[in-house]
């Protein structure tokens, strides 16, 4: 009942910046977290950033003063600006978006939905 798609992936050399976009899209009453994490070979998926409905942000230490998230003008679009990247933020970045659907009477909040995306592959290379 939602989907949950990312772009914006591409490969860009070290130092360099790369956009990611994420749209949720569905039955979904509020999309109250929204957040990217990353999975490179070898390696357990990570946690990258969040922000939350009251655009509360909190960032891994790893990205943090490179990364910013913010919110798009579309509903239920986030957005991921990584600047200064280095080989290790190479990886295949997911978009995870929760909250809760629209119940039958589409005006009052339903199930709690927890969705991830197909992920978009970032490569670092020279």
């Amino acid at each position: 009942q939602v989907q949950v798609v990312e772009s914006g992936g591409g490969l860009v050399q070290p130092g360099g910046s790369l956009r990611l976009s994420c749209n949720a899209s569905g039955n979904i009453f509020s999309a109250n977290w929204m957040g990217w994490y990353r999975q490179s070979p070898g390696n357990q998926r990570e946690f990258v950033a969040s922000i939350a409905s009251d655009n509360y942000k909190y960032y891994a230490d790893a990205v943090k003063g490179r990364f910013t998230i913010s919110r798009e003008s579309a509903e239920n679009t986030i957005a991921l600006q990584m600047n200064f990247l280095t080989f290790q933020d190479a990886g295949v970045y997911y978009c995870n978006a929760k909250g809760t659907l629209k119940s039958a009477a589409h005006t009052q909040p339903g199930a709690i939905f927890n969705t991830w995306g197909q992920g978009t592959q970032v490569s670092v290379s020279t």
